[in-house]
């Protein structure tokens, strides 16, 4: 799976599990601020990936990525989304945390992390969180 289907797959995992906007994400594994947007009401995903200047929308079970002309199943369940990556033909694992999307890539075998910005905030739901303890 592409670094940046990563990065969207955590974006949209996160707003569709916890109905919050993601205005951007910070890619632990990258070491990088990424630059993505995503919105989700109910079923329908709306997103932009500002990287590359494309729009990534659908509706569950299935997303669209208009950059990468391709399609990303996405089955919710609880705090979990788990699908396939029709451009890769790779199976992935999303796990939601309270700002924190932890996306497991069959493909690399490997956990990416990725902290998720507040549209509301300057500071991300994780590190907010973090600091109220």
């Amino acid at each position: 799976m592409q670094p940046h289907t990563r990065a969207l797959v955590a974006a949209a995992a996160f707003a569709f599990i916890t109905g919050k906007k993601v205005a951007g994400l910070y890619d632990h594994g990258a070491g990088q601020d990424r630059r993505i947007a995503a919105e989700a009401r109910g079923a329908v995903l709306q997103g932009f990936d500002g990287e590359r200047g494309s729009r990534f929308s659908g509706t569950l079970p299935e997303i669209h990525d208009a950059g990468d002309a391709a399609h990303i199943s996405f089955e919710i369940d609880g705090k979990t989304a788990k699908g396939y990556d029709r451009a890769s033909s790779t199976f992935y694992e999303a796990r939601v945390g309270e700002g924190l999307v932890q996306v497991f890539d069959h493909a690399e075998n490997a956990w990416f992390a990725y902290d998720i910005q507040d549209g509301e905030a300057a500071q991300s739901y994780h590190r907010s969180a973090e600091a109220n303890r």
